[in-house]
């Protein structure tokens, strides 16, 4: 009944909306009791009466303006980047809220605000020292992803998304505030609260997080600033007993739901606290120029008799006019006066800016088990803290404080300054409290780790003008834990016109030789424990981008070469049935691996294609991994989206169509809930392969003017088969998902 009532609500909005887009006061000046007389009503251009009852017709209606323009920045130099696509827009709204991602690309735990890992191996991220936030991306705010705003009238976003009861359901809401003190200089905040009950017993999860921000950008200072609260409490399961239950539900005698499947683990959460806080400013030394003004809004000299308005005394100025020798030097002089009066337009050309970065965060991971949680045969070894696995709460704290200072020669301040260069040096405090070896039943002991590493490094970028870009950049790290590490990275593009068409070349590259982060060399808990020598990470990419505009083509290649590639690894140990042969269940354990070589090799080709009201989007992702234990890729990804875009009385825009999502099957990483990080599947044990299995989903998106809103028929296909995201972890069951989004401006 919650579905249908809210359904019923979006569909007689939908229906209503574009009627009286055309005729507003349509209930008036039909004919009806109001509007019949020439004192009560107005002539529209279509010669329609429309009623002005109750309404002061000597007020003009106010136009609200609407235009704003939103970037980010760079989180290390404060760099402003543009942001050309913005969450307004309507199209694949309805895969908004996805976890999953807007195509798919993620291997989820099912529910919504659960951990991922994106099967596109060229879009991942390495792996933070900080990096129990990283699985939840698509909510967890940073200063590189926080958009800013500046608008002529302060802007209010809102957004809920739903679906499910209240046994199974998911609920979304999230709020986006951002308003000008003045034309430089604005403030906002952003809200964001997911529940996801699940439909999969064990697998509820809560996040909440809070932004403020702040921003001036004057003529010779600029300040980016933020303040960021996070939490996120994930109810861990380890995945369902039996696999059966989705690949062959027919084994059982009896048909099951989701909620009669039974779950390896109860009563095990994994909780995050973050805080963030952020500033970047800097301050630009330069000059005026003159500007350039053409001769046809230069302000023209005023005529004689106007500039004799000058002259104040009447009588004055009849003497003056009276002898002629005295007007032309009185006019001479009152010229001269106007001349020097007049204001030369100009500009203010930055030539250095000296610019300063101070990032602070902190985050607290608790790994809480309450009694009862786990089986006895789960975990292949005794804890490594305390007693038993009964009930515990291990924790672990990491703070890191980071100052950056910089020298920068702006680009462009003339016709020889065709790049722009960038100085700069940080130093990087880190502290990390991990429980002790000392901690029992009864007592907690920690060990403080603390580095403190400086680095220098380097720029050089051209950003403006149309046909190419570039940017190259160098980091060495010279005093520290990590003296020695050194990062190499540049990107360009050229843009040119090719017949009637715009084509765009990109390449990407870089060179990094890096320590592994801080929790693969030292991670202690009672369930996972470990105290690694690790080498350094050495990774080589190039990737190429080929975009063409007309015919909506993008192909994107790129080969990466690792070195001692570094990841957590599921460690199995047979369990075996009284006969001894036949294994009944694996107990676990999670290690980290070092592989000394693995080359990955990744194309993409994306292609929209339009015939009329009907559109088709595709994108194909092709991946070959030279070592597929290590490193497990699908060798196809696919994502296909065909629609009827239509507009009805032109003001509503509906795209009624499917999608789906798909990739080919292959031993996809395996979920380590008591580590809150995806690993590995042991490959010395039987493994499990996801994949091979199509997901479509049908909807309808609607947007009228500010308002979005969708309805999702998801997983629509819903059979037998490998219906897993992850390992263990099924897709949900067929379900109705709702959402709207509505822009204000006042």
């Amino acid at each position: 009944m919650r579905h249908l009532s809210l359904l019923s609500i979006l569909l007689l909005f939908a229906i209503s909306l574009p009627a009286l887009a055309q005729d507003p006061f349509s209930t008036f000046g039909q004919g009806g009791t109001f509007g019949t007389n020439g004192d009560d009503s107005s002539t529209d251009p279509s010669g329609q009466k429309r009623s002005t009852w109750g309404r002061d017709t000597s007020k003009v209606d106010k136009v609200i303006p609407t235009d704003y323009f939103q970037w980010h920045i760079d989180e290390r130099l404060g760099t402003v980047q543009p942001e050309a696509l913005n969450d307004t827009l309507p199209h694949l709204f309805q895969n908004f809220n996805a976890t999953e991602g807007f195509r798919g690309e993620y291997n989820i735990l099912g529910n919504l605000g659960s951990p991922r890992l994106h099967r596109n191996f060229l879009d991942r991220e390495m792996t933070d020292d900080i990096m129990f936030f990283q699985p939840y991306d698509y909510f967890h705010t940073t200063p590189g992803n926080l958009l800013f705003s500046n608008c002529k009238s302060p802007l209010t976003q809102l957004q809920y998304h739903e679906c499910g009861s209240r046994e199974n359901g998911q609920d979304r809401v999230l709020a986006y505030f951002a308003s000008n003190i003045n034309k430089e200089s604005g403030i906002g905040f952003k809200l964001d609260y997911l529940y996801g009950r699940g439909y999969y017993n064990n697998q509820s999860n809560a996040q909440f997080g809070g932004t403020l921000f702040g921003y001036h950008r004057g003529e010779r200072y600029e300040m980016h600033a933020y303040a960021s609260w996070d939490h996120s409490k994930m109810y861990e399961n380890g995945g369902i007993e039996s696999d059966l239950y989705i690949t062959d539900p027919e084994s059982f005698p009896r048909s099951v739901n989701s909620r009669d499947i039974p779950t390896v683990l109860s009563s095990v959460w994994n909780r995050n606290d973050q805080q963030e806080y952020f500033l970047t400013h800097r301050y630009h030394i330069g000059f005026n120029r003159d500007l350039e003004v053409p001769d046809s809004l230069k302000p023209q000299m005023p005529k004689d008799q106007e500039l004799l308005q000058r002259i104040k005394s009447d009588s004055i100025r009849d003497v003056i006019k009276a002898d002629t020798l005295r007007l032309a030097t009185a006019l001479d002089s009152l010229r001269q006066q106007w001349q020097s009066e007049q204001i030369t337009p100009q500009e203010f050309i930055p030539v250095t800016s000296i610019i300063h970065t101070i990032d602070f965060k902190q985050l607290t991971h608790d790994n809480i088990v309450k009694s009862g949680g786990i089986p006895s045969t789960y975990f292949s070894h005794d804890p490594y803290l305390r007693s038993s696995y009964n009930a515990f709460t291990d924790q672990t704290i990491a703070s890191n404080l980071r100052n950056t200072l910089g020298l920068q020669l702006r680009e462009g301040f003339n016709r020889w300054a065709k790049a722009g260069v960038t100085l700069f040096a940080t130093h990087q405090a880190e502290r990390f409290t991990l429980p002790s070896p000392l901690t029992s039943d009864t007592l907690d002991v920690f060990e403080k780790y603390t580095e403190n590493n400086i680095s220098v490094g380097g720029e050089i970028s051209k950003t403006q003008g149309r046909t190419v870009h570039y940017r190259a950049g160098a980091e060495f790290w010279v005093i520290g834990q990590k003296v020695g590490n050194l990062d190499l990275h540049g990107t360009a593009d050229l843009n040119f016109r090719l017949f009637k068409d715009t084509v765009h070349l990109a390449a990407n590259a870089y060179f990094k030789n890096v320590e592994p982060a801080f929790y693969f060399q030292h991670f202690h808990s009672a369930a996972h424990y470990w105290d690694n020598n690790l080498n350094n990470e050495t990774r080589t990419r190039i990737e190429g981008l080929f975009t063409i505009d007309r015919t909506h083509t993008t192909f994107r290649f790129g080969v990466e070469n690792i070195t001692d590639y570094t990841h957590f690894a599921n460690v199995l140990t047979p369990n075996y049935a009284t006969d001894g042969t036949t294994i009944s269940s694996y107990s676990h354990d999670v290690t980290v691996r070092q592989t000394s070589s693995v080359q990955v090799m990744s194309a993409t080709l994306r292609q929209d294609l339009a015939a009329g009201i009907f559109h088709l989007d595709n994108e194909v992702t092709w991946q070959h991994t030279s070592n597929a234990d290590a490193l497990p890729l699908p060798v196809i990804s696919l994502y296909s989206n065909a629609y009827l875009l239509f507009h009805v009385a032109k003001v509503l825009r509906v795209e009624l169509g499917a999608d789906m999502r798909y990739f080919t099957s292959y031993y996809a990483p395996d979920y380590a809930p008591f580590l809150g990080q995806f690993s590995v599947q042991d490959a010395s044990q039987e493994r499990i392969k996801i994949g091979n299995y199509p997901i479509i989903n049908a909807y309808v998106n609607l947007a009228i003017k500010r308002v979005r809103m969708y309805l999702n028929y998801q997983h629509a296909n819903q059979s037998t088969g490998r219906a897993f995201w992850a390992p263990h972890y099924p897709i949900d069951p067929t379900a109705i998902h709702l959402g709207i989004s509505w822009n204000f401006y006042n």
